[in-house]
């Protein structure tokens, strides 16, 4: 048994902590908390031991802590960071590299530059055994997870034939809990967004992606139109369609309003915090225009990572095949029933409609 501890518990960490919490083969070593607000209670309450800075300890005299994060990572054999944005890089120097621990971060730190967390981007659908020995990883942000999963299986089946992918991102403003941020009412767009970056470091730097980024007012996850350009005729809808019959972590849809949809039946139905884990297809926008395949597809946000930090923690702690690796994942999150209760839900509303 390997002990875990999650550096973080906002909208990454309560996720993570929850579910490898029922890993067999996980001790949870506890949770870190850097501010004394309502999320210690419930760590606390949800039967997590948590655990602050030493220099911040007595901020937290209203809680039951248990200690201090730099006593407790010492004995663990693996940190999960979902600290918020740049605060990786930081407990990477003071922190995971001085005790020679093993560390996982989240999407928003650095893979170039100063402030580099690891050289290393985790996608399942791509690069799983290359995790084996690394002692930093990052698990890519939900758009660049999302796209590892749409694009490799293009690239599989089509090869060179594809002469580019123009990507449109349409990103949430906010996650569903942030409730310090405000969704403004603007459109919003990123220069030179890290996305094609992050992507192109583990597909590999010929991979012709060009992307554009947008920020819309909203905490229904993300949606990407993507124009996937072939040399010659492009494939029908259908073939493209079908590629993704089998993936895992991915569902194809019919009849979907917008995010929204899609959360409130994922709510509906309990799946934990809302979340489908996954990429949602929307058929019936996909198009062919000569050598263009249009592609659109929704992108569940916090929830899409969490599965892949789950795979990329069995990659680097046990260098367990990639199929025992799937499977053990599938026991916690139950990927394939989620799939498919969200295609015969939205299958059968567009067939009463018709």
């Amino acid at each position: 048994m390997k002990r875990v501890f999650v550096n973080g518990y906002g909208s990454i960490g309560s996720r993570i902590i929850q579910f490898i919490a029922d890993d067999r083969d996980i001790e949870v070593a506890g949770v870190g908390k850097y501010s004394p607000d309502e999320k210690v209670g419930d760590a606390i309450s949800r039967g997590f031991k948590v655990f602050v800075p030493k220099n911040k300890i007595d901020h937290f005299k209203n809680f039951d802590i248990s200690g201090t994060i730099e006593d407790n990572i010492s004995d663990c054999d693996l940190v999960i960071d979902a600290s918020p944005g740049g605060i990786g890089y930081e407990n990477k120097k003071a922190l995971y590299e001085p005790r020679n621990i093993r560390a996982i971060f989240q999407g928003g730190e650095k893979i170039t530059g100063e402030k580099t967390v690891a050289s290393f981007i985790f996608n399942s659908r791509v690069n799983y055994e290359k995790a084996f020995d690394k002692q930093f990883a990052m698990q890519g942000s939900c758009n660049v997870t999302g796209m590892g999963r749409i694009i490799q299986p293009l690239k599989e089946k089509y090869g060179k034939k594809i002469k580019r992918l123009d990507a449109t991102l349409l990103r949430r403003w906010a996650d569903l809990e942030d409730s310090k941020t405000i969704v403004k009412d603007s459109i919003e767009w990123s220069y030179n967004p890290h996305h094609d970056e992050d992507v192109k470091s583990y597909m590999g730097v010929d991979t012709p992606l060009f992307i554009r980024a947008f920020k819309v007012p909203t905490r229904q996850m993300h949606v990407h139109a993507m124009d996937v350009r072939f040399d010659g005729p492009a494939p029908s809808a259908e073939e493209i369609i079908n590629l993704y019959k089998n993936e895992y972590g991915v569902a194809t849809l019919y009849g979907v309003k917008g995010t929204k949809d899609i959360r409130d039946y994922a709510e509906s139905i309990k799946f934990s915090f809302k979340d489908t884990n996954m990429i949602h297809i929307h058929a019936d926008l996909t198009e062919v225009q000569d050598d263009v395949v249009k592609l659109t597809y929704s992108d569940d946000q916090t929830g899409i990572v969490v599965p892949e930090n789950h795979l990329l923690m069995q990659a680097m702690l046990f260098k367990r095949k990639k199929e025992d690796a799937f499977r053990h994942t599938e026991e916690l999150f139950h990927m394939y029933e989620k799939k498919r209760m969200l295609e015969a839900h939205f299958k059968e509303r567009i067939n009463n409609t018709v």
